[in-house]
């Protein structure tokens, strides 16, 4: 077993960084070299800025090569609450914007002619207790009749065909997708480079301040100044953007990926060919990646820390979930095992704007493959002055109460959770 993600382990690695060292003056200065920043710089380079992307690791190296693989439209949470919470215009513009991000993905991805699987796949959000079905229905009645009509109910008898596993019905959202992630950030990245963007790997922003109105970045690899800066790092924001840093949660998330299956496995297991994601507070996620194997994944462990020792902790525990699930496929080979850090916030909201001189998207808290990309060429529309799209412009951002870095409360998050699921 690879205690490696999948996505990095069978992806191409992008080869057009720039060697370095660090220097001169850009237009616009972003640091973060995922799915947002290279959205962003995509961006931003096709309408004639020079644009620099300072990424510390790797290209993709975190949460947009370490993620499910799930393209899922509408909101995470549900809609109904969503209005509650943010008001039916807010909720409305947020949920269309999940839409939006998948055209645009189907859209860059035909446009740079990317291999990344890319494929319609729709998602069952599948109810694991009765009650779950209930909630499911009546949020499915007001996103079909308000903002989704490419949505559907499906009962325990229509799941038959769909998924080799007992639920109590599903939402079905016809628009999601899926892809390989790997070889999207690396086509991106590309991308982003040939309309002119320059990327520099293993340039981690040790220190910002402003002189005569321009950004000095200090880098492991040299000092820049920029006019503009946008922050696209998540949940592997620095303490030297300690703003952010108060107002995210990096969650670890945990994912296993099995040997290939037979015709007869998939058959058996995932006939439909779906992502889904139950209803569990302390839930799990699953696909079928482009060479049939089960990636699954979720919140095994309430833990700040994604290394060998932890994923390997975690992945035993998604094992076992696994067979609970899908006990066709108990004694299958685990062939990957790996985990990441999730920038959550504290209403699993994402947020994007602009904040004492630096623009910024982030917050994704579990859902970022798909609106990464799409956010990121929002606010650099935005920053060349361009009609405002931002659907999470001016949306308060407050401060985890205590939370200064590590999330040191995470084990008691994880306990309130088990103990809604045992309960609810």
């Amino acid at each position: 077993m690879k205690y490696s993600s999948y996505w990095h382990d069978t992806a191409p690695r992008f080869v057009g960084a720039a060697a370095g060292p660090v220097e001169g003056h850009y237009d616009v200065a972003v640091v973060g070299g995922g799915f947002t920043g290279l959205g962003a710089a995509r961006q931003l380079a096709m309408a004639g800025a020079k644009v620099l992307v300072l990424e510390a690791e790797t290209v993709g190296f975190g949460a947009s090569g370490r993620n499910g693989g799930h393209l899922n439209n509408g909101l995470a949470h549900s809609y109904i609450g969503a209005k509650a919470e943010l008001g039916k215009e807010r909720a409305i513009a947020l949920y269309r914007a999940l839409d939006a991000s998948i055209d645009t993905l189907e859209d860059i991805i035909a446009d740079e002619e990317i291999d990344c699987n890319f494929r319609r796949a729709g998602k069952l959000k599948l109810a694991s207790k009765p009650q779950h079905f209930e909630g499911l229905a009546k949020n499915f009645e007001a996103v079909h009749v308000e903002v989704d009509p490419d949505t559907a109910l499906l009962s325990a008898t229509d799941l038959k065909d769909e998924i080799g596993s007992p639920f109590h019905g599903a939402m079905l959202s016809k628009k999601s997708a899926m892809m390989h992630m790997g070889r999207y950030v690396a086509g991106l990245a590309e991308a982003a480079k040939r309309r002119g963007a320059v990327i520099v790997e293993g340039a981690a922003v040790t220190e910002r301040s402003q002189s005569g109105g321009r950004h000095v970045l200090k880098t492991s690899k040299g000092t820049v100044t920029a006019d503009q800066v946008m922050i696209a790092t998540g949940a592997y924001t620095t303490a030297n953007f300690g703003y952010f840093r108060r107002r995210i949660m990096a969650v670890g998330s945990f994912i296993v990926a099995t040997r290939p299956l037979t015709d007869v496995e998939v058959a058996a297991a995932m006939p439909g060919n779906r992502t889904c994601v139950n209803t569990m507070n302390i839930g799990n996620y699953w696909r079928l990646s482009p060479d049939n194997r089960l990636i699954f994944g979720g919140r095994a462990r309430f833990s700040a820390t994604s290394d060998q020792r932890s994923d390997a902790r975690s992945g035993a525990i998604l094992r076992e979930s696994l067979a609970r699930i899908f006990p066709q496929l108990a004694g299958v080979k685990i062939d990957y095992c790996w985990g990441g850090l999730v920038d959550i916030t504290k209403d699993r909201y994402p947020r994007a704007g602009y904040h004492d001189g630096i623009w910024y998207a982030m917050g994704y808290s579990g859902h970022g493959a798909q609106l990464s990309t799409h956010l990121g060429m929002t606010i650099a529309d935005a920053i060349l002055g361009r009609p405002d799209r931002n659907p999470l412009k001016g949306l308060d951002w407050p401060a985890v109460p205590g939370h200064f870095g590590k999330p040191w409360f995470l084990p008691l998050v994880g306990l309130y959770y088990k103990t809604l699921d045992r309960f609810q």
